[in-house]
């Protein structure tokens, strides 16, 4: 596995693996690796002949300082995993690397940011935009590979894909869980035992409300009954619970066809923010 940490380099390789005709796929990561992401690489693995694997905590993507201080570092046990897993290349620049200069470009998603994530984390997704805009200027993938978990991103990264015309293939995959049915998540370590004991109840709280709107009951009764049973749980502070349109990520109030919804969840436990969502 290869190792590179200035665009120069990379590119120099990338240029190689093109000439021999191979393909290549995109994992981009913030680092602090876990099976999801893991999951990302062997999809890419089994669809491409060449996989780049991005670590790069991005700054202009925190709107809160402590966040980004505190956010986990593992550059040593992420390489392991990856190299157990056959990644074939590790980009890993510095933020000097990738911002030589303080970015000026502000990238306006519309209605998709300015709810969820985009109304709690303001400026968020432009960052988002920006960081994996680079990367994909920079690796020129043939297919790019982002988790369900995420879902409101890879809504943002299909309108960047579609209106910046970038020539690949996003390829979107199953959010992978713990036993317990918590999400898998980098921050996932910043919690404290007691609070990783309770964790699991998000999703079991958002399997609830899915079954209640299969069954007919009101959105609005839904999320309602789903705040309630969350916070009554010690130790949770609810951002949001939303029932959304898939599509567009705007708040329904009915669901639609199987396959159109889903529901959305942020939650602090502790210090730790976490999201979730099922979609149906």
């Amino acid at each position: 596995m290869e190792v590179f940490t200035s665009v120069k380099s990379l590119r120099n390789y990338l240029d190689q693996q093109l000439l021999k005709q191979r393909t290549v796929g995109l994992v981009p990561t913030m680092g602090a690796l876990h099976e999801g992401h893991i999951s990302l690489i062997e999809s890419a693995i089994r669809q491409t002949d060449i996989t780049v694997c991005s670590i790069f905590v991005n700054p202009t993507q925190f709107n809160n300082p402590e966040d980004l201080l505190k956010y986990p570092r593992t550059p040593e046990e992420d390489y392991a995993m990856l190299e157990k897993a056959g990644c074939s290349a590790v980009f890993a620049p510095s933020v000097e690397e990738m911002y030589p200069e303080a970015a000026v470009l502000k990238i306006n998603f519309g209605t998709l940011e300015t709810v969820m994530e985009g109304a709690s984390r303001p400026g968020h997704f432009n960052g988002v935009g920006i960081v994996v805009s680079k990367l994909f200027n920079i690796v020129r993938p043939h297919k790019a590979y982002f988790g369900q978990k995420d879902l409101q991103q890879v809504s943002i990264i299909k309108r960047l894909v579609a209106d910046l015309s970038f020539d690949l293939e996003l390829v979107v995959c199953p959010t992978v869980r713990e036993q317990d049915g918590l999400a898998m998540s980098s921050r996932n370590r910043r919690l404290n035992e007691s609070e990783r004991n309770i964790a699991p109840a998000i999703y079991k709280v958002l399997t609830s409300a899915k079954e209640n709107l299969l069954a007919g009951k009101p959105v609005d009764d839904v999320t309602e009954l789903a705040k309630n049973e969350l916070l009554a749980t010690s130790g949770f502070t609810l951002d949001y619970i939303e029932v959304v349109d898939l599509k567009t990520l705007q708040s329904a109030e009915r669901i639609g066809p199987e396959g159109s919804n889903a529901i959305c969840i942020a939650v602090f436990l502790g210090p730790v923010r976490l999201i979730d969502n099922i979609v149906f």
